[in-house]
This record gives structure tokens, C-alpha cells and sequence, in this order.
């Protein structure tokens, strides 16, 4: 499932040398130890929860609210887990690391013993969380982040972002309990800033516009053509109530008239048995998947989700509701179980003192 987005200011600049060699250490011993006690499975799910990773970040001295966290964090992780033989192991990272996630996940694969067909689903499940994010969720935030968590057991999380403007939007998914990567796979998405329009193909809201999408492609994409203008279109052309989407008439509809007909034609040509096959072709991306959205309104009257489907801050919420409520539960199981991890580990008492104190600092709390 996919358990949360986060937004986060975007920070320039480069982690000190002497603060990620602290966070690399941080990382493996509170690592080990939750992996040790509690298994590769409970430490994916909790990497997978935006609140949790928030609150490990606390731990390591990284400016909790920063676009940084993420990948500096992920760094970290990932250079502690891969010397460890605890299970686990990670791969891709940021921009030129991220395109080499495929190729890693193959050479970890092996390394864990996983079957070949073990490993090849691993790969396919990268590429469509990462399709997902930047073609059904499209609410202007570019991946320039993918970290895949894999387990010998074929378990994976993966954590990745993309930017936008002045911020970043955190990822969260889990394999677990994952059912669909086309429909609902948060179980939370977390933002300081909503947008005003996102279009969501994951929503349930959209599940008939994925049905008419598939439909079209299925029939001869030579019929579309008289849909793609010379002209750039405007929503006023495909909504003529725009009950749902409040919009002026001088915005557009990006690149229609670019759309690729050998996409088009290649999809057709494959017949796509559901929405999962047809996003998962090559080629086809985010003015494919806006574009047919649109005509299948236009034709069959399906409507897709143009709501951002951010629920919660990328932090634990503000104590006065703004911009969305706390949850006290989750945050306070999330600082016990850090705390408990963090006075069990090996550090040295005046480390745990300083780590517990970072903590605290960060969340406002007396140790």
C-alpha cells in the first residue's frame, strides 16, 4: 500500500560531511535494532509511515522540516543497511543514483537469494511507484527521488520525492496489503500545501474514468484524432458545467495537441487487459493518461478526481488544527517506540543522552 506523501520546504545545499557520518552511524544502530527486535517487516512498515520517518529524522540532527530529510536520511540508511547482513537492502537514491535503482535491485535481489521472478516483480514494483506518482498523481511535483527498500523475504517499501516551486513532496509506500497500484494505495498523504487542482486517477472517485480510458485505447486510436485541436484546448471544451472543477476559462489543458499517436497505437496494438497494464506500457505518461481522462468525460461522461489527494502535514499536524489536526495517539506511539529503540542501543549513555535530547528538542518534551 502506499502509506503517505509529505511536503517539505525545498532546502539547497549539501550535508555536512561530519553530520551525515553521525547520521550514517545513528541510522544503522537504531536500524539494527529495530530490524534485530522486531524484524525486516515491522522496520519497512514503520520506514513507510511519514510520522515515524519524521521523527527518526529528529533523532539524527537533520532540520526536521527541510527537503533534505529525505534524501540525506535515505543516504544513510542506505550506506548502513548495505554493510549489515540484517535482511535487508537498499537501493537508488537521489537523481543520478535514482536511475540506477533497477540495476540494483537485481544485484541485492541475488545477493538475498531471492528467486529470479521474486526479483523481477521488485523491479516492476519500482517502476510503477514511481509511474504512479508522476502519472496518476499529478499535482506538479517532479521525482527527482526514488530509495526501494527490499527484504529477503520479497518485502519492499519504497520512499521518494519529487519537487515543485519552493517544495517537496514526500512518497511513502508498502508492499503489504498492497492490492492495487491504480486505485486508493495511500493509507495517508501528508502536505502542508494542497493544491488547488490535482488530478488523481488513484481515486475511487476516478475508478470509471480508468475503465473508459482503457476502452479507448482498446478501440482504434484513429477516432481520437478529431479530439486533438491545432490549438491548444481550454477545460471549457470538455466541462460544460465544471460542476467539480471551478475554473477560469484562460486555463489550459498542457500539450494536447502533442499528444503521441505512437503511443497511442503501440497501447492498441497490445490491448491492455485493465488500467495497471496500460500505465505500465512505455511511453505512456502524464499527457497520455490527462489526455484520455478527458475525451472519456467528454465521451462517456466519466469523471475523474481533480482533488489533491493530500490529507494530513508531513509532520504529526499543529495543536490548533492548522493546517490539519494532530493525531496525539500516533505521535506519542511514535516517540515511546524511537525513545525505547534509542535507550536499548549500544550508543554510549552520553550519546543516548544527546540523541534523547535532539528528540525532544525537536518534538517538545522534557527528558
Amino acid at each position: 500500500m502506499k502509506t503517505g506523501t509529505a511536503n517539505l520546504p525545498l532546502h539547497g545545499g549539501k550535508c555536512p560531511l561530519w553530520l551525515f557520518k553521525r547520521m550514517k552511524k545513528l541510522a544503522g544502530i537504531i536500524s539494527k535494532i529495530i530490524i534485530e527486535e522486531h524484524g525486516t517487516e515491522e522496520y519497512l512498515k514503520r520506514l513507510s509511515d511519514p510520522f515515524f520517518f519524521q521523527s527518526f529524522v529528529c533523532t539524527t540532527g537533520m532540520d526536521w522540516h527541510s527537503s533534505g530529510t529525505t534524501t540525506t536520511l535515505c543516504g544513510a540508511i542506505k550506506e548502513s543497511l548495505n554493510t549489515l547482513n540484517l535482511g535487508l537492502k537498499v537501493a537508488g537514491g537521489k537523481g543520478k543514483a535514482s536511475r540506477k535503482t533497477l540495476i540494483e535491485i537485481e544485484k541485492y535481489g541475488e545477493d538475498l537469494n531471492l528467486t529470479d521472478n521474486k526479483i523481477k516483480r521488485l523491479i516492476y514494483s519500482s517502476r510503477l511507484s514511481a509511474k504512479v506518482d508522476n502519472s496518476l498523481i499529478q499535482d506538479e511535483f517532479q521525482l527527482y527521488h526514488h530509495c526501494f527498500i527490499l527484504s529477503d523475504k520479497g518485502k519492499w517499501a519504497v520512499i521518494q520525492q519529487g519537487k515543485s516551486d519552493r517544495y517537496a513532496r514526500r512518497y511513502h509506500w508498502l508492499s503489504d496489503n498492497l492490492t492495487s497500484f491504480v486505485e486508493e494505495p495511500h493509507t495517508a498523504i501528508c502536505s502542508d500545501k494542497k493544491k488547488i487542482l490535482a488530478l488523481d486517477m488513484t481515486a475511487k472517485q476516478s475508478r470509471e474514468a480508468r475503465k473508459a480510458s482503457v476502452d479507448l485505447i482498446k478501440e482504434n486510436p484513429v477516432h481520437l484524432n478529431k479530439y486533438f485541436k491545432s490549438k491548444q484546448l481550454s477545460l471549457t471544451d470538455f466541462f460544460s458545467d465544471k460542476r467539480h472543477l471551478n475554473m477560469q476559462k484562460d486555463h489550459y489543458i498542457k500539450d494536447m495537441d502533442k499528444i503521441n499517436k505512437i503511443t497511442l497505437k503501440q497501447a492498441y496494438e497490445f490491448q491492455p487487459a485493465n488500467y495497471e497494464e496500460l500505465l505500465s506500457l512505455r511511453g505512456v505518461g502524464p499527457k497520455t493518461i490527462r489526455a484520455l481522462a478527458l475525451i472519456a468525460e467528454l465521451i462517456y461522461g466519466t469523471k475523474a478526481s481533480w482533488c489533491d489527494p493530500a490529507k494530513y502535514s508531513f509532520a504529526h499536524g499543529g495543536k490548533d488544527g492548522v493546517p490539519y489536526p494532530a493525531d496525539k495517539k500516533l505521535i506519542d506511539n511514535n516517540i515511546h517506540f524511537l525513545m525505547k529503540v534509542i535507550r536499548d542501543s549500544e550508543l554510549d549513555r552520553k550519546d543516548r543522552l544527546i540523541v534523547l535530547r535532539q528528540l525532544a528538542k525537536k518534538i517538545r518534551i522534557k527528558i
